[in-house]
């Protein structure tokens, strides 16, 4: 049991990490083994998310001013709440591959940029490429362009030399 110091600090804590957050989700987890749960959390670390259960009464006070307030009304039932400061996207592939494999845990909602995700908006969301995958392509492309013109480039003499060579032949030929 917490005293109301603990309980305060708590509430700061998780208010300061809803207020630094690119998303945050809220789960139903009845239901789920203490090993799921372990490994649920493993895997939200390993893209660097995490995964906390609060007390409802705890994190409606830290979610008020926050992008995570519209989640205040689904604070009903055993809830964890899974924060990802940096990539949207990564914890939720993870999130959906989950619920693919445990039909126990429901996903009540998600928020991003204080705006409400449903269910189905998370899938859709789980569906686009990470953010690692989109600065791979963008540097793919900034590298393809310079190689690209380099090549055009090449191309001008390259044609003009084949034009002379062949010039040279037809003079030696004839």
């Amino acid at each position: 049991m917490l005293n109301i110091s603990q309980k305060k600090e708590l509430v700061e804590k998780i208010t300061k990490d809803l207020s630094e957050a690119e998303i945050s989700f809220l789960i139903d987890y009845k239901g789920l083994t203490v090993s799921q749960v372990t490994e649920l959390r493993a895997k939200l670390r390993e893209v660097g998310a995490q995964m906390a259960v609060v007390k409802n009464t705890l994190m409606r006070l830290a979610a008020k001013e926050t992008g995570s307030e519209v989640l205040i009304d689904l604070f009903k039932g055993p809830n964890a709440i899974i924060i990802s400061k940096d990539d949207p996207v990564a914890p939720a592939k993870v999130i959906s591959e989950f619920l693919k494999t445990n039909d126990k845990m429901q996903l009540k909602g998600a928020s991003l940029g204080g705006k409400f995700l449903s269910d189905e908006d998370v899938k859709q969301l789980a569906k686009m490429p990470s953010r690692e995958e989109l600065l791979g392509k963008l540097v793919w492309t900034l590298n393809a362009v310079p190689t690209n013109l380099v090549n055009v480039l090449a191309g001008v003499p390259r044609s003009f030399l084949n034009v002379l060579n062949a010039v040279k032949d037809q003079k030696d030929a004839a």
